[in-house]
């Protein structure tokens, strides 16, 4: 018989503190700490490949922005149409909450192809091989940033590590789901950093790419099985949204990792 003091019970308050209207949280402090972490180990990955500081600033302000617009109109678009297009000016609103990684995924290859255009005059492929490795990272801080809003996690579970979301009027333990995918982010960051740094992998044009997309994508399906909805709408689906979603990312990173391997290598001169 497992006992309710078994269970974690979380009732952290998601606000660390505030200044009149000004209020800081967990999961903004999380997702800018990740960001900055994410940007050191990118610039010193490039560094070393003797890309230039001018290169290295554009390629993460424009990795920042398409996150926050690609990540919130995924929300919008997949999972809450039904609601912003009745209500236009709560798009604008993030701090309200609501941002969906396969649209921060979107936003992010549409602004590495206008870059690679623009600044880098490489492939696309060239850029996205090489942040998609502190990508990883910084997406394991925006879920540790969901457990602290006590939001996105999963159905009820028996296990002694299994969370009861007081601050959500929740009785029973849940499955903390944020902390599987962060688990599973940082796992896939390892793997990645060890693909970039011990092997010839970055010299594969779409092999970082693709074997991204696949451990990403792949632990998201399946932790999905046990998430609960985010949206009423997802109740009579037999894969949710989130699966959905998955599976194109999955097809795509299996496509570019067989595609790199069959094809030689290719390194850049940087100057």
């Amino acid at each position: 018989m497992t006992y309710i003091l078994n269970f974690i019970h979380w009732n952290v308050n998601p606000e660390i503190f505030h200044l009149g209207s000004l209020s800081v949280r967990w999961y903004g402090l999380l997702f800018a700490g990740g960001f900055l972490l994410g940007y050191s180990i990118g610039e010193r990955m490039l560094k070393s490949e003797n890309v230039s500081q001018k290169w290295i600033d554009s390629l993460f302000f424009y990795i920042i922005i398409a996150t926050i617009v690609g990540a919130r109109l995924g929300h919008v678009f997949f999972y809450g149409w039904d609601y912003y297009s009745q209500h236009p000016g709560e798009i604008i609103k993030v701090w309200h909450g609501g941002l969906a990684s396969h649209g921060g995924a979107i936003g992010i290859l549409l602004a590495m192809y206008i870059h690679s255009r623009l600044v880098t005059k490489r492939t696309m492929l060239w850029t996205l091989d090489r942040i998609v490795v502190p990508t990883a990272l910084v997406a394991a801080f925006i879920r540790t940033g969901n457990l602290m809003n006590s939001e996105i996690y999963g159905i009820q579970t028996s296990l002694p590590w299994g969370f009861i979301f007081e601050r959500n009027g929740e009785e029973f333990a849940k499955h903390p789901t944020q902390i599987y995918e962060a688990l599973a982010y940082l796992l896939s960051f390892g793997i990645l950093m060890f693909l970039y740094r011990k092997t010839s992998s970055k010299n594969r044009p779409g092999l970082l790419l693709g074997a991204f997309f696949i451990l990403i994508f792949t632990a998201r399906f399946f932790i999905e099985f046990i998430k609960e909805d985010q949206e009423a709408f997802e109740a009579g689906m037999m894969l949710n949204m989130g699966q959905w979603l998955s599976v194109p990312f999955v097809m795509i990173g299996l496509t570019l990792v067989i595609r790199a391997i069959k094809k030689p290598e290719v390194v850049f001169n940087n100057r």
